[in-house]
């Protein structure tokens, strides 16, 4: 649930600061207790903008705020 919750509120604040953009949530199984947030550029090169994987505990460490993610894209298609 708190994955759930978490990848919800990321994806959200992504679609309002970049509306053009599709997000997929999980297009792959994901890594057991990971949460990582990738960009999948046109030309198919991958860009991470978040990896919660050597974060915590506590585990809330593991899950970004909304606004760190988009800022991390916004640098990325800078």
């Amino acid at each position: 649930r708190v994955f759930g919750r978490n990848a919800a509120a990321v994806s959200e604040a992504l679609r309002g600061a970049m509306a053009h953009l599709p997000v997929d949530i999980n297009p792959q199984p994901p890594r057991r207790n990971s949460f990582e947030v990738s960009l999948v550029k046109e030309d198919g090169s991958t860009v991470e903008l978040w990896s919660g994987i050597r974060k915590g505990p506590p585990r809330k460490l593991k899950f970004p705020q909304p606004e760190t993610v988009v800022e991390a894209l916004k640098s990325s298609l800078a």
